[in-house]
């Protein structure tokens, strides 16, 4: 079953972010590497991205047949996606393993969702 682990952040962590020593920024970077490589060894990773700064999203919406395009993230709130990863495993529970591992889950909020399954769309 397909789960995605959503990562968020906020303004606090950016400013806990500051005040980590480099050594401890380089600690969550490895601790970042170390649940990646390990869910992929396990071959439950489909794929993990980081995000760029959601200052650099745009927003899209059709209505009427007319598009619209804003700058920033559709959301105002201070919570925002910051990265993501991508697994195939056997159940939720598995799911929370790996995103309770993910260093920014001491920080902030990491999200497990189901991935819908849509085969029954039959396209």
């Amino acid at each position: 079953m397909k789960f995605i682990i959503l990562i968020h952040s906020n303004p606090e962590f950016r400013q806990i972010w500051e005040t980590l020593s480099e050594a401890q920024q380089v600690q969550f970077g490895r601790d970042h590497l170390s649940v990646t490589a390990d869910i992929d060894e396990a071959g439950e990773l489909i794929t993990s991205e980081g995000l760029a700064d959601p200052a650099t999203a745009r927003t899209v919406s059709t209505r009427g047949g007319l598009l619209s395009v804003t700058d920033g993230p559709y959301s105002e709130v201070k919570e925002q996606v910051v990265g993501f990863y991508l697994v195939d495993c056997v159940n939720m529970d598995r799911a929370i393993e790996y995103a309770a591992r993910i260093p920014d889950a001491a920080y902030g909020a990491v999200e497990v969702r189901a991935v819908a399954d849509l085969k029954f769309l039959d396209i």
